[in-house]
């Protein structure tokens, strides 16, 4: 049992420092040796804990996929109005980017290097996500909460606006920054009657 629970713990100092070497010198930078001396073992020692680079990627990569899922679907499942769950989604970035943000890192930049069957699965993911995104903005036009505005144009405003915060590695306190990217995203948004 300690031996499972050593290799697991091992495993996952592995990927906290996977996603600090792609965040800092990119997917393709980073090679097998260098992970093994980011934690301090031999090269040939770190295949007893990974098979390969691009398995630490793509779990990465769909880990932080099925989060982001995951809370959609709590959001749409929600009893509030549309313009509230975009408040909520653009917490959930938010919270996401700041609390793992090296992974988020590895998500947002490095995906395009993953191998099939992964990279069409991550893409599938990414589009589900979309398609429900965009179905909560139209409601949100549809009963008169936001102006009509391309819902593919606010939707990505929303997440670009929200993708810089892992970068940031600014000393800003998280709840202040939600409220001012909302404030600033939802009042450009909101229908005014």
């Amino acid at each position: 049992m300690l031996s499972r629970m050593a290799k697991s713990s091992k495993r996952e100092i592995i990927f906290t420092a996977a996603a600090k070497l792609f965040r800092d010198r990119g997917y393709q930078a980073t090679s097998m040796r260098d992970l093994a001396e980011a934690v301090d073992l031999k090269a040939s020692s770190l295949y007893n804990h990974i098979g390969s680079k691009e398995e630490i990627l793509k779990e990465i990569c769909l880990a932080n996929a099925d989060k982001f899922s995951a809370g959609m679907q709590e959001v749409m499942h929600s009893k509030v109005s549309p313009l509230e769950k975009i408040k909520a989604l653009i917490n959930m970035h938010i919270n996401i980017a700041v609390n793992d943000y090296t992974s988020v890192t590895s998500f947002n930049d490095e995906w395009r290097h993953l191998g099939e069957p992964a990279l069409s699965d991550f893409k599938e993911k990414r589009k589900k996500y979309e398609r429900e995104f965009l179905a909560i903005i139209k409601e949100g036009i549809a009963q008169k909460q936001l102006q009509d505005i391309n819902p593919m144009v606010c939707m990505y405003t929303i997440l670009s606006s929200t993708q810089w915060v892992y970068d940031a590695h600014l000393d800003l306190d998280q709840a202040q920054m939600s409220m001012d990217i909302k404030r600033m995203l939802i009042n450009g948004m909101e229908l005014r009657v």
